[in-house]
């Protein structure tokens, strides 16, 4: 049987979970109801999960309206805007300074379209804005561009998009509506990690940052539903360079949740081997259900 491909969303999101994919969405429950991304980000888990309904969320407004535009707008048009924005304002990798005066532009307009477009010729792909809601992102000097595997990217995003029961949310994770979900829904969380800083979580975007309350709001919130036996799946890393999320260990032992390691960099290494190189990083999908890959990690964890 031929492997079906994954889709991979159009953004560049620092911590997207693409790659990942394989080693994750076997670990969920196989009948699923409404699939709840609470943290969405770049939608690469949403948007290859198989359940009836996917709900994204995220407490991002602007890329929640320009992923609506994706949604309900043809994708010639979309495609048709994106290059008339490039030829207006002259874009390219060498350009910098036609790309301050699209991000002057977008900054007054606000169009939502015109943020996807920003995004591909600014640094590294990603998505920054000031305490004032300016996206103030530096220009990809050099290497960044709407290239064709980008718009392939796109393309392919956008007619899954389309093609199925998608709906978006821009809620903090504290205020959305948990009373939605029944037993048959599975709610995934991706959230900023608490033991590393990036522009999505060090709070200087104009947008909440994530420290130890929001870290232990969320947690509260898991054990909540995991008494109304709703299940969930949790991404995030118990190592990062030296650091340990001692929070997180501690729930996890606590109520004996399940816990896989992701390989990401560390395809033939052991717990314990990465938690001796200074470097590591060490990526988790903690669970409240018995997963279809079970594997007694929690000895090695804990010892």
């Amino acid at each position: 049987m031929k492997e079906v491909k994954n889709i991979k969303s159009p953004l560049n999101y620092i911590g997207g979970k693409y790659k990942l994919l394989n080693q994750i969405l076997p670990l969920f429950p196989k009948d699923i109801d409404t699939f709840i991304d609470l943290f969405a980000g770049g939608c690469n888990v949403g948007i290859n999960v198989n359940a009836k309904k996917i709900i994204f969320n995220d407490n991002l407004t602007y890329l929640v309206q320009m992923f609506e535009i994706f949604k309900e707008n043809n994708l010639e048009k979309i495609l048709e805007h994106i290059e008339n924005r490039i030829e207006k304002f002259g874009l390219s990798q060498t350009n910098e300074e036609g790309y301050k005066k699209f991000r002057e532009f977008y900054n007054q307009t606000k169009v939502e379209l015109d943020l996807f477009v920003l995004i591909a010729y600014s640094f590294n792909h990603q998505i920054r804005f000031n305490n004032s809601h300016q996206f103030n992102n530096p220009f990809g000097k050099n290497r960044s561009s709407f290239n064709s595997s980008m718009k392939n990217n796109l393309t392919n995003f956008i007619l899954k998009l389309q093609s199925g029961n998608y709906k978006f949310l821009n809620n903090s994770f504290e205020d959305f509506d948990f009373s939605i979900l029944s037993k048959d829904d599975f709610l995934y969380c991706d959230p900023p990690y608490l033991i590393t800083t990036a522009s999505y979580n060090d709070g200087k975007r104009g947008f909440k940052g994530w420290s130890e309350k929001e870290e232990l709001e969320l947690l509260n919130i898991l054990d909540r539903l995991n008494k109304k036996d709703m299940k969930f799946a949790l991404s995030n890393v118990l190592v990062h360079k030296g650091k340990e999320n001692i929070l997180l260990k501690e729930w996890i032992a606590k109520n004996s949740y399940q816990i896989h390691y992701l390989n990401k960099d560390y395809r033939n290494s052991n717990y314990q081997t990465k938690i001796r190189d200074k470097n590591a990083s060490i990526e988790i999908l903690v669970t409240n259900y018995t997963t279809p890959k079970k594997e007694n990690y929690q000895a090695s964890l804990f010892n």
